[in-house]
């Protein structure tokens, strides 16, 4: 099931997207006067088509292979075009013109960017608040003074609003001056401090992996051990724990995490532990004895269940919390969050080129068909919010110089603007072989990654 809600996530995100940007060119493309032949979705065989009857009589296809698009407009390079519509031809069109339409695709993804941030905004989206868990020994973070339970405020005058915010903010200021990152935090007391990280001796992009844990910082996750499943004829089914109870303690120790249980099971096969139950509203004492299991050589106890979490109904109004806002404020969200996600896109991609990033960090389609499902599952703003990042890495994608992309044809007509001649065929050919070379290098590391995480 999770395998078919990736697949259709991830095809109406792409769907969506490459609408988008297609209808960018086919859009400006009309309202410049040039007549486009085609607007298909997809590649490859139609599976639906439509003809209109009116106009330009273009030609609406949604194709096989839901990976592209593009706009087919009149151009005489592609075919013979009749002397009364030569002037709609896409290559007879001024250098502003071509320019605009080739920019119109990338633009509109932006755009979309941030329409789609501004409803996830407007909706509200349900979010971890930025508590500090366990501080890492010998990290900038410990240097910094952090303390358990901070609850993060803002990050260089950028205001977190939840975990995910500050995981984007400090990375973008990371990759701003990692040397001087001010932390303004609540106490666990409640008093205000600013705490000055120095993230100047890590290379946060090096490895994947979380980057507030880079920093030495682990959120604050106050999740309890409970029973999600017990195993039949097993310690545990024999002594009498049943699912959804929630484990207190044992013995006379209070658990304080899910590891903590686990912990304290493993380290005593063939001992007696008397566990300390809630199951509904009743308190219960269950004996269990761990079974002996033998791991590569190291004996551990086991009890025999699945473990489950739950967290305490104070635990929870602390942690929880939904970022929303009224329409102009979301909308100013919106484009504050695309101008970020587009700035720190562009960064990154300069430290890959510069090696300081590690090509571990390209994504490919089965990563983002991974996320997508999951994001589905979590809640419609999840997905809006989803979407709107895709939608920005997709515009900056487009936007760089590689013949093939957009950015290849505006760098060309950048140098046809200095040179005051468009840059010639010959050349244009040998840059397309360049730009698939490239593209298709791209696809192959960006597949290899996605194989690696997998496995």
């Amino acid at each position: 099931m999770s395998f078919i809600l990736a697949l259709i996530a991830f095809i109406i995100t792409i769907g969506i997207l490459v609408a988008v940007h297609e209808y960018g060119h086919f859009w400006v493309a009309r309202k410049l006067g040039v007549k486009v032949l085609r607007y298909s979705i997809g590649f490859g065989k139609p599976l639906w088509q439509h003809t209109s009857e009116k106009g330009d009589k273009t030609e609406y296809v949604l194709a096989a292979i839901p990976i592209g698009g593009y706009v087919k407009m009149l151009d005489e390079r592609e075919g013979d075009v009749d002397e009364s519509e030569v002037h709609r031809a896409f290559n007879r069109q001024t250098l502003w013109k071509r320019f605009a339409i080739v920019l119109a695709g990338p633009m509109a993804n932006f755009l979309f960017a941030i329409i789609a941030y501004c409803a996830m905004y407007m909706v509200g989206i349900d979010s971890l608040n930025p508590y500090v868990g366990d501080v890492i020994k010998e990290t900038p973070a410990e240097k910094a003074g952090f303390q358990y339970q901070d609850k993060i405020t803002a990050i260089n005058g950028e205001p977190a609003r939840s975990l995910s915010d500050t995981t984007l903010l400090l990375l973008d200021e990371y990759l701003n001056n990692p040397s001087d990152i001010n932390v303004a935090v609540t106490t666990k007391e409640g008093e205000q401090v600013v705490r000055h990280l120095d993230l100047s001796t890590l290379n946060m992009l090096k490895e994947e992996g979380d980057y507030l844990e880079k920093a030495g910082l682990q959120p604050w996750l106050p999740f309890l051990p409970g029973v999600g499943e017990v195993l039949p004829d097993r310690p545990a089914a024999v002594a009498g724990l049943k699912a959804r109870d929630k484990i207190l303690g044992a013995d006379d120790v209070d658990f304080i995490s899910v590891k903590h249980f686990i912990d304290y099971v493993a380290n005593r096969p063939n001992e007696a532990i008397v566990f300390h139950v809630k199951r509904d509203e009743q308190l219960l004492d269950i004996t269990v004895t761990p079974e002996v299991s033998a791991d590569n050589g190291k004996t551990t106890g086991i009890i025999g269940v699945r473990v489950g979490r739950y967290i305490s109904p104070e635990d929870s109004k602390k942690l929880y919390g939904v970022v929303s806002y009224p329409f102009f404020a979301a909308l100013q969200q919106g484009a504050e969050s695309t101008w970020r996600m587009t700035t720190m896109t562009f960064k990154v991609i300069g430290r890959l080129v510069t090696g300081e990033a590690s090509v571990k960090n390209v994504s490919g389609p089965i990563t983002i068909a991974n996320y997508a499902g999951k994001s589905m599952a979590m809640s419609l703003a999840t997905f809006i919010g989803f979407i709107a990042i895709v939608s920005v890495s997709l515009g900056v994608m487009n936007l760089l110089p590689v013949p093939m992309l957009d950015g290849g044809h505006l760098f060309y007509y950048l140098i046809e603007f200095v040179k005051g001649s468009p840059v010639s065929e010959s050349v244009q050919e040998i840059g397309m072989r360049i730009g698939i070379a490239m593209v298709g290098s791209l696809m192959l590391l960006a597949f290899y990654n996605d194989i690696m995480r997998l496995m």
